[in-house]
């Protein structure tokens, strides 16, 4: 005689229904199908866990920005803020940009502790990360000390110049590398191997200078010449908009001093001070004291804060930056990787860095 089932019992077996399913068919699989059954379990958890992840963005003013307590008072209201610029500077929309635009709409900050620990990176993404830290912090009327890391070369060396031209603001560690003031575009010539595999480029342009920088073309003499001549202006033209930009930031700095120290070498923090690169050997403490008495707070009325990304519970499995990583398609890394650029940056290799920015 068969048992009746309870309707509890039978709502218990509809809501397992799904479930019981697959354990029933990797049963009947075998030991591949407990593998494909733990494997589409795995996988529900982490996408269900990026979600989770992902959700961060809803406590935070703006989802690409976390704000940190750093130091001094826990209850001040107003706050000194570090804006961090690592890795090598590719413009856009990176962290930089987002710290910046954060820093722009909370007015409780009244001073900006610019931490610097980069060699550089293009022209562009160092002139446009410079002017807009630089607009911003006149438009809000925040003071800017910089705090060097263990480099800030080439165009980290740039962007510390938006410091509005102040005194005593530019602050370095004892082990900082700095300078290798100048400008580069990378061209690496592949048409002799090209030749040696019997590949030819056959590539058709509207004129013979639409082909600068190809590492693949052979060029006659006089092409290369030509060609040599143009980036050189280019290259002294961007030269000459850099050593205009140190010369804004450090107003003691004479023309002549500028020109013996812009050779493109790299200092040490202790030979630019001497050379009236930087103010002060220090840490990034020092520059937050120094930004605490720009803004006219104390110890007690001032809360230093700093930025950094949010991560998800994904980042956090993983132990990478998951959404950073993947913020470039392998094409679109490709492409920005072989594009040619001009750099200030201090790298015999420029174009395989990658930003952290």
């Amino acid at each position: 005689m068969a048992l009746e089932q309870s309707p509890t019992t039978d709502a218990r077996r509809n809501d397992t229904f799904p479930t019981r399913i697959v354990l029933e068919h990797a049963g009947l699989l075998g030991r591949w199908g407990n593998t494909i059954a733990w494997t589409i379990a795995g996988i529900s958890l982490l996408t269900a866990l990026g979600s989770i992840g992902s959700m961060t963005a809803y406590f935070e003013p703006d989802g690409n920005v976390s704000e940190k307590y750093h130091s001094l008072s826990k209850e001040a209201p107003l706050k000194v803020a570090i804006l961090t610029v690592s890795g090598t500077i590719m413009g856009g929309n990176g962290f930089a940009r987002h710290q910046i635009d954060r820093i722009e709409k909370d007015e409780s900050v009244r001073a900006i502790v610019l931490r610097v620990d980069s060699p550089g990176g293009t022209v562009s993404g160092s002139d446009e990360l410079h002017y807009r830290l630089l607009t911003m912090a006149m438009k809000r009327k925040l003071p800017v000390v910089v705090s060097m890391g263990s480099i800030a070369a080439s165009g980290g060396y740039y962007i510390s110049m938006a410091n509005g031209g102040q005194d005593d603001v530019i602050f370095a560690e004892p082990s900082t590398l700095t300078g290798s003031i100048g400008v580069i575009i990378p061209h690496y010539d592949f048409s002799k191997l090209m030749k040696r595999l019997e590949i030819d480029d056959d590539s058709v342009s509207s004129g013979p200078l639409k082909e600068m920088l190809s590492p693949t073309k052979q060029r006659a003499p006089e092409l290369a010449e030509r060609e040599r001549k143009v980036l050189q202006a280019l290259v002294d033209q961007m030269f000459v908009r850099f050593k205009d930009i140190i010369l804004k930031g450090r107003p003691k700095l004479d023309q002549a001093k500028l020109d013996e120290l812009a050779t493109g070498q790299i200092y040490t923090s202790q030979q630019a001070l001497e050379g009236g690169l930087i103010d002060r050997i220090g840490f990034l403490e020092d520059a937050v004291t120094r930004a605490v008495e720009l803004a006219g707070l104390t110890a007690q009325t001032a809360r230093v804060i700093r930025y950094s990304r949010p991560r998800g519970l994904l980042d956090d499995i993983l132990g990478t930056d998951f959404a950073a990583s993947s913020s470039l398609s392998g094409f679109e890394a490709l492409a920005e990787w072989t594009s040619p650029k001009a750099w200030y940056l201090c790298s015999w290799w420029p174009s395989l860095i990658t930003s952290a920015n």
